[in-house]
């Protein structure tokens, strides 16, 4: 049955925002028309916001002929965080999110998908799944074996170690066999560095309050909610509600964390993507180098044992083993596009790469450190006219060693994606 589409107008959120596409007729059969544009495309994930019709929301098979291959597998979500926001007017629609995987695109080559929505249980495939501990963790598996970790136990004050072990939030990441963490958690060199982490050791706030929510000394982030976790064959998602608390336990600004995986041949690919709002009162966010923003802290064998052997590789090349670079003693070392450490565990070496959003605030201070701890941060004011501050990275996990080209490809699918055109079959 064919309806006329509904005049459509989109929020959308600053930054991270794509434009979404309006499906002109109602039917379970469209098509994506990729466009690799000037570069090579690799296992490279695809998120198209589309409409697709109300009885078809929660569409459980989503298959993808792509004319020349087997048939891809797709998955269907709700918006992301920073996705198209709140629609005004919608005829029998809903919005939603087409994902899918585009093995191999050469430059400029375009690529046309039809793709079928189904309400029936999809063909046996590799599922992941949240499974929860209460007040402790939540692991994502695949096929049974652990992929991420967010740990969010509640603050224990009882005892100094106690609140030690408690006073942040934050996620670990396992190898991508899934047979060991490759992040830290507490205790050891640097007890506050906890795997994949977010703060700020100078903050003020309100009439000149001071605290540091990196060390936690006073300050602490408490999980005050999940908003979503989701999994499929393709993708995993979980968004957190996080509120920050200072002096007298107030809290001075709230965070929705957002961490999309997926679990790719060659590797893991982590997008994580923050909106922290104000309270009410102005803040403003600062800190160094080494103790505030965004930061990834490999597991605790490599400060005690292989940092000798730890490399970074920077676009301008790779540097020699132990040798680090941090700002401002390298003055230049700041608004990388992407930097990435290799490291040793258990006697194999493994590669992350650190992927920095052009559209997040500069000027963005980058900081490493042998022993497995890398990032960057920026100084940054939420007040009433700019109440909420938008940040996105992405982080890629693989065993061995990667080029200065891969991690390039990498930043590439990210902020110059494939383009896609959605049509009607026929339209």
């Amino acid at each position: 049955m064919r309806r006329e589409a509904a005049l459509l107008a989109v929020c959308l959120a600053p930054s991270l925002a794509g434009a979404i596409v309006v499906l002109p007729i109602v039917r379970a059969t469209f098509t994506v028309t990729l466009n690799a544009g000037a570069q090579e495309r690799l296992d490279t994930p695809v998120s198209v916001p589309i409409l697709v019709p109300r009885e078809l929301a929660e569409a459980r098979e989503v298959v993808i002929d792509a004319g020349r291959e087997l048939p891809l597998t797709g998955q269907l979500t709700p918006l992301g965080l920073g996705s198209p926001g709140t629609v005004y007017v919608v005829q029998d629609t809903v919005p939603r999110e087409l994902h899918l995987v585009v093995p191999r695109l050469a430059a400029g080559e375009k690529l046309t998908l039809t793709v079928h929505l189904d309400r029936r249980p999809p063909a046996e495939l590799p599922t992941m799944r949240w499974e929860d501990t209460p007040d402790k963790e939540v692991i994502l598996t695949r096929d049974g074996r652990p992929v991420l970790a967010y740990e969010y136990a509640p603050l224990d004050e009882s005892t100094r170690q106690a609140r030690e072990l408690t006073y942040k939030v934050y996620h670990q990441l396992y190898s991508p066999d899934g047979s060991r963490l490759v992040t830290k958690g507490p205790g050891g060199l640097y007890t506050h560095h906890r795997g994949i982490l977010y703060g700020f050791n100078q903050v003020t706030y309100g009439d000149g309050k001071k605290v540091d929510i990196w060390h936690c000394p006073v300050a602490y982030q408490a999980h005050a909610a999940f908003e979503e976790q989701l999994a499929g064959p393709l993708l995993a998602r979980q968004r957190v509600r996080i509120e920050w608390h200072g002096v007298g336990k107030e809290v001075f600004a709230v965070e929705r964390r957002e961490v999309t995986v997926y679990p790719l041949p060659r590797g893991t690919l982590v997008e994580w993507r923050s909106a922290l709002r104000t309270a009410g009162e102005v803040v403003k966010l600062d800190g160094d180098p080494q103790h505030a923003g965004f930061h990834f802290r490999a597991a605790q064998e490599v400060a005690e044992q292989t940092k000798g052997q730890t490399y970074y590789l920077r676009p301008d090349g790779p540097g020699k083993p132990g040798e680090t670079r941090n700002w401002p003693a390298q003055k230049g070392h700041v608004n990388l596009p992407w930097d990435a450490m290799s490291f040793v565990l258990g006697g194999q070496r493994y590669t992350v790469a650190y992927l920095d959003r052009p559209d997040n605030p500069k000027e963005a201070r980058f900081s490493e450190r042998d022993y497995g701890r890398f990032g960057s941060y920026f100084a940054h004011t939420l007040d009433a006219e700019h109440p909420v501050l938008w940040v996105g990275y992405r982080l890629w996990l693989q065993a061995g060693e990667m080029t200065g080209a891969d991690v390039a490809r990498l930043n590439g699918d990210w902020v110059a994606p494939p383009g896609a055109e959605v049509t009607a079959p026929g339209g």
